[in-house]
């Protein structure tokens, strides 16, 4: 927390002074995820369209290929932990580089495809928690909800804008898309091993090093983290189906810009605000924004589309990174690591997110009612995060055991 009396910075001045490698870091986290999102989008129809693959197949390799981008990163923290953070994103970036290769080759010899995605995604699950330790690495507390928004931003943007200038060539030239991709990672890489080496992020006072990728797991942050994907990749994983059924593809598209363009604007804005409110409060709002988001999907409307997307992208603005910053402020561990445990949590989320919510939006289609899904979404949020404040307010009554010379055990 901030010290009583000191002015909180604002976004520009948190930001500011921002050297060289910094400036490079966030260019890459705009680069990094332009280049991935002008392919990873269009994999399913590349693997069905182009490589032949059935679908039932196709949804199987992206499953695998989630898991491991979301899990994998539990081991990424470990490795920045252990050889540091420059070394780490330089491997995950070459092995990434790799897996674009592969897929450029696939176009000759389609055996290659699966294992040339897979190892784009473990590139993906190394670099991310180290990418985010070193944006934060020697930052003040009170400058560090800046630099992981503005890292957001970077990254979202990428995101929205790949799609766009790649969606022509998927089909028609992937080959010299995949080789574009190709040349991009590999200068990426070439400047992240020219960056200063860092360490895996500063641990607090008494911090453990080196121990399991599990130890030191905050529990709450990573339960509200799980939970937080859980309920957001309803919205994720089943809009594109609602929003298409009800209005087109094109009007898809624009929902998710609308959500690009919220997170990339609002969360660095509200970044201070977000530090600075207690964590039990915003967890509350968190999820009763993306309660109000859900149950406004049902009414089915264009309109109502729009309102309900932005509603939930708000609230995960507030629930995605004040997650982050709690499980930095309480653990003994490295940044690295910390980031690498949301990130499971992350993934465990969203694999549960798919799994149940498909059986939940299936049983709607066949009872002809698929806004009962976004209803029953809705309830979730507003049901499952009491449980979560309960057990924070259990764990702050917990009192702590005195050590033989009466000096409190460290949490």
């Amino acid at each position: 927390m901030a010290e009583p009396g000191r002015k909180e910075p604002g976004l520009r001045a948190a930001l500011l002074p921002l050297g060289g490698p910094l400036r490079f870091l966030l260019l890459s986290s705009f680069l990094i995820p332009l280049g991935s999102f002008m392919v990873l989008p269009f994999m399913s129809v590349f693997l069905h369209e182009r490589l032949g693959m059935g679908l039932g197949t196709v949804g199987v390799v992206l499953a695998a290929a989630s898991l491991v981008q979301f899990s994998g990163g539990l081991f990424g923290g470990a490795l920045a932990e252990r050889v540091g953070l420059r070394r780490t994103m330089v491997w995950a970036l070459s092995v990434r580089t790799a897996g674009f290769v592969g897929l450029l080759l696939a176009l000759r010899w389609p055996s290659l495809a699966v294992g040339a995605l897979v190892l784009t995604c473990c590139g993906a699950a190394l670099y991310l928690p180290a990418n985010k330790a070193y944006l934060v690495h020697g930052i003040a507390d009170e400058r560090r909800p800046a630099f992981l928004s503005a890292g957001n931003a970077a990254l979202n943007a990428g995101m929205a804008v790949g799609p766009l200038i790649a969606g022509p060539f998927v089909l028609s030239a992937p080959g010299w898309l995949f080789a574009s991709v190709t040349a991009l990672f590999l200068a990426v890489t070439a400047g992240h091993a020219r960056l200063p080496e860092a360490g895996a992020g500063r641990p607090p006072d008494g911090g453990t090093s080196r121990s399991g990728v599990l130890a030191g797991l905050v529990a709450l942050p990573f339960a509200a983290n799980a939970l937080a994907f859980y309920l957001y990749f309803h919205f994720q994983h089943f809009l594109a189906v609602y929003a298409v059924e009800r209005a087109s593809g094109t009007f898809y598209s624009l929902v998710l810009l609308l959500c690009f363009a919220l997170v990339i604007v609002v969360q660095p804005l509200a970044s201070g605000l977000i530090r600075r409110m207690p964590y039990g409060p915003a967890l509350a709002l968190g999820f009763l924004g993306m309660a109000a988001g859900l149950a406004v999907l049902a009414a089915g409307t264009r309109t109502a589309m729009l309102a309900g997307a932005a509603l939930i992208t708000l609230g995960d603005i507030v629930l995605f990174l004040k997650n982050d910053l709690e499980a930095l402020r309480r653990s003994a561990r490295s940044d690295a690591v910390v980031f690498g445990q949301q990130r499971l949590a992350a993934g465990l989320g969203a694999c549960a997110s798919g799994v149940l919510g498909g059986q939940l939006y299936g049983l709607g289609e066949r009872v002809g009612n698929t806004g009962s899904f976004w209803l029953l979404a809705a309830a979730q949020c507003l049901l499952l995060p009491p449980v979560l404040l309960a057990l924070r307010r259990r764990a702050a009554r917990r009192p702590r055991h005195d050590d033989h010379e009466g000096a409190l055990t460290p949490k």
